[in-house]
């Protein structure tokens, strides 16, 4: 059966520029090569679902400027249903991002529509009361967040939240999630220091947590701790890979699979897209996912 992932999320137009490293506060670098890529996590995220074989719909919204075709095009392109997708007057969102030669970067995102992505209609709410899974991020607004929560919750579809970017969450968003995943510094700040896998327990029933290279650990309620190695690679450009991971965690978890073989699977698809430059551009396709696995 074909998982049926929705996501809730952004949409952005990236601006991307290589560099030898990232600059400091108040430092100018010559950079290199310039790219325009669609992306945003919650696009991200649903073409990532796509590419490792969701059936995806998705709820977000652009602008009315030039920006906004190529983030819709390249979500049609992906296979993802864009009938959710609305647009608003004024620009889209952007993200800003520098790449270092050694694949790290820096973003910085202005929201554009996305802040305007305010409620949900009530053919959204059919979309996510269909689905098995719905995917959500933070960069809409967290009520918007708040609403397909509670009517997934309402609607038996499993809520899989992407606590990215960071910030704190009312008790009533994360009351509704089953899934929460987190990488190291946006579990610091849910739990308000330094935090493992488990010790966000208290705030939803399962937890998975991106390492980077290392990989990623896993904690439930029912006392299962997973450690998951990502498998070996060099490299090129980490801007989208916790996307990856997250969208290709959705559809295994939608599918039914084992916590461990899904938490691998996923490390497997942020690992593949880790090894080529962009966002959405270098997200991986399910072939390539179990080709690592």
């Amino acid at each position: 059966m074909t998982a049926r992932v929705v996501v809730v999320g952004s949409a952005n137009l990236d601006l991307v520029v290589t560099a030898p490293a990232l600059p400091r506060p108040g430092e100018t670098v010559l950079g290199g090569e310039f790219t325009t890529v669609p992306g945003g996590k919650g696009a991200n995220q649903a073409v990532a679902a796509a590419r490792a074989g969701g059936r995806v719909s998705f709820v977000g919204a652009v602008g009315d400027d030039d920006f906004a075709r190529p983030q819709r095009d390249n979500l049609v392109a992906a296979d993802v249903d864009v009938s959710r997708l609305r647009t608003v007057p004024g620009p889209s969102g952007v993200a800003l991002i520098a790449v270092d030669q050694h694949a790290e970067n820096l973003i910085v995102v202005a929201p554009g529509a996305n802040a305007a992505l305010a409620g949900l209609s009530p053919e959204d709410r059919a979309e996510v009361a269909r689905a098995d899974v719905l995917l959500c991020q933070l960069e809409i607004p967290v009520e918007t967040v708040a609403e397909a929560a509670a009517t997934a919750r309402a609607n038996g579809t499993v809520v899989v939240l992407n606590a990215a970017p960071a910030r704190t969450l009312p008790a009533a968003v994360l009351s509704t999630v089953d899934l929460l995943v987190v990488n190291e510094g946006e579990a610091e700040v849910l739990a308000g220091r330094p935090a493992e896998p488990g010790d966000l327990l208290d705030l939803v029933p399962r937890v998975v947590m991106t390492l980077g290279a290392r990989g990623a650990a896993y904690a439930d309620r029912d006392g299962l701790r997973l450690d998951v190695a990502a498998p070996a690679v060099t490299a090129v450009d980490t801007t989208a890979a916790g996307d990856a991971f997250t969208g290709a965690l959705a559809v295994a978890w939608a599918e039914g699979r084992p916590v461990e073989e899904a938490v691998r699977w996923a490390c497997a698809a942020g690992a593949v897209c880790a090894t080529r430059p962009g966002a959405s551009s270098s997200l991986p396709t399910r072939a390539e996912i179990e080709a690592l696995s």
